[in-house]
């Protein structure tokens, strides 16, 4: 009876053990996952407090530090700290400077070009679009876990060096007694394990390796967020860059937030060259900023803006959209409105697609993958049993 006990108690502890260790892994699955969205919604509880306090008559710094004075811990350590460093009569860009990680780089570069024209609240519609972002990240996210547990962890690897150290050695001395006689080198290649499915099994696992690395790689930078993306550019500089330039749905919120910002500052009526660089800088990409230099280049030489403007857009649609909205009465933003909301959607569109085609193709691969472990291991096993019923 005491055996029994003991028995059920230790079962009954495993299990507790087990769930409990389950519970923390999907906790934490979920912690990762949804950490750019909670990134997100921070800024956009910002935005919130920030617009209150405009709304209000006050000026940003102001606001920013009587929320600060009420120690609220909700606000987080990163907003009292923007608050301390406010206090100290620092501008709202160099105290946003001062706390790099409380906002998405574009943003604050948003909220700089705001401050440079006297009037942060016409930034904010600009900003609070390029928080639709996250809901596309974080679904694209659920699909790269799929990918990352169900196709990417190392199992084929494993299984692939568990048949060369245990599994093909078995198989060798079991043909070694039926036949009698050592097995040579041919007489294994020939047929326990042809070169065809040694080599093709050693080419799918550098190539799973290789996806693996990738995937982990980019969840990684998804997780680490801009502090990993501002490391990575100011190590591989314009590389990182271009990399984003040649994701369309990156290449496409791009162009939405130049447009955007530069359409708000065009309408306060800020200077063609000056609009351009701080529109600019809303991308957060040293590619996309090299071309706007050259933009403002083209317009010091006498080119209208709508056509030096050609040089961000190879399609042609950005300059065809700008000349409209110049003659537009109700100004480049309500004009470029309709625009920006079809890039917006296009993104989104592309982004989705790019990580529903990799799923799909990865779990295509690994279907590969098993159809190769299964002849790995039934090919020998055939010859084996033909050779047993010779002997």
């Amino acid at each position: 009876m005491d055996s029994n006990l003991a028995s059920f108690l230790a079962c009954l502890a495993a299990s507790v053990f087990g769930l409990g260790l389950v519970l923390v892994v999907a906790y934490g699955l979920y912690f990762l996952v949804t950490l750019p969205f909670r990134r997100l919604e921070r800024a956009r509880f910002f935005l919130d407090l920030l617009e209150n306090g405009l709304g209000q008559g006050q000026t940003p710094e102001r606001t920013i530090i009587d929320l600060g004075q009420c120690r609220d811990r909700s606000l987080g350590s990163r907003f009292h700290l923007l608050a301390a460093h406010l206090e100290k009569g620092l501008r709202l860009g160099q105290a946003l400077d001062k706390v790099p990680r409380l906002l998405p780089p574009p943003m604050v570069a948003m909220l700089k070009a705001g401050e440079e024209i006297g009037d942060v609240g016409t930034v904010l519609p600009a900003c609070r679009r390029m928080l639709r972002d996250g809901n596309s990240q974080v679904r694209s996210a659920f699909n790269y876990v799929i990918i990352m547990f169900l196709v990417l962890v190392p199992v084929f690897p494993a299984i692939f060096f568990m048949l060369q150290l245990v599994v093909i050695p078995k198989y060798k001395a079991i043909f070694e007694y039926f036949s009698h006689e050592p097995l040579t080198s041919a007489t294994q290649a020939q047929v326990l394990f042809p070169q065809w499915l040694v080599t093709s099994a050693e080419m799918l696992v550098g190539l799973q390796i290789a996806l693996m690395l990738g995937v982990y790689l980019l969840a990684f930078i998804y997780v680490g967020g801009p502090r990993v993306s501002g490391w990575l550019n100011r190590v591989f500089g314009a590389l990182a860059a271009r990399v984003a330039w040649l994701l369309p749905w990156r290449q496409r919120r791009m162009r939405r937030d130049f447009a955007g910002l530069l359409a708000v500052l065009l309408d306060a009526g800020v200077p063609e060259e000056k609009a351009v660089s701080l529109a600019a800088q809303a991308t957060a990409n040293s590619l996309f900023i090299a071309r706007a230099q050259r933009v403002i280049l083209d317009l010091r030489a006498g080119l209208k803006l709508t056509d030096a403007v050609q040089r961000l857009d190879d399609s042609g649609e950005f300059k065809w959209r700008l000349t409209n909205a110049v003659h537009s009465r109700g100004g480049f933003l309500e004009a470029l409105n309709g625009w920006l909301e079809a890039l917006d959607a296009k993104a989104f569109q592309q982004e989705q697609a790019a990580s529903q085609l990799m799923t799909t193709g990865l779990v295509l691969i690994n279907g590969v993958i098993v159809a190769f472990v299964a002849a790995a291991i039934f090919v020998p096993l055939i010859a084996l049993v033909n050779l047993a019923e010779l002997w």
